[in-house]
């Protein structure tokens, strides 16, 4: 009837990434002739996010004296003053601000860097005026306007 042969296609697998890595490909393709592309890459294999902040943007764009603007001292007397009147130590007021006992640490003597969201969050546990021209006046409560 007919005539049955076997046919054996034999195909050949493109290399993996992982094995075009190594130095026994790039050896092999540098005897054939093939152009070879190598890219240092910044920070590979880590779970890093490089962020630039504000301030580091700041920072950046800054030439002669490369500082950040600390707190001052007198708002780090104002924390302290208040604190105390309330009768927190440093770790209760961080607590109630939702940060680190070092943050506050470091305001107080004036070695923070200012945050304006956390300089609001301690004027409003102390109920004083930490910003502006009316510096350690007491905060009013938002009046109800009807």
């Amino acid at each position: 009837m007919g005539d049955w042969n076997t046919v054996t296609i034999l195909r050949k697998r493109p290399p993996k990434p992982s094995t075009m890595k190594s130095e026994q490909a790039i050896n092999k393709a540098r005897r054939e002739g093939a152009v070879i592309d190598t890219q240092v890459k910044w920070g590979a294999a880590t779970n890093k996010h490089q962020v630039t902040t504000k301030n580091t943007a700041k920072l950046d764009r800054e030439t002669e004296e490369l500082k950040h603007e600390k707190v001052p001292i007198d708002l780090g007397r104002l924390i302290q003053q208040g604190r105390q009147a309330k009768g927190y130590n440093q770790k209760e007021l961080a607590t109630k601000v939702n940060e680190k006992p070092q943050v506050i640490q470091d305001y107080e003597a004036g070695r923070g860097i200012p945050n304006q969201l956390v300089i609001g969050k301690i004027e409003k546990v102390l109920c004083i005026k930490l910003r502006g021209k009316d510096r350690g006046q007491a905060l009013l409560p938002p009046s109800t306007k009807k």
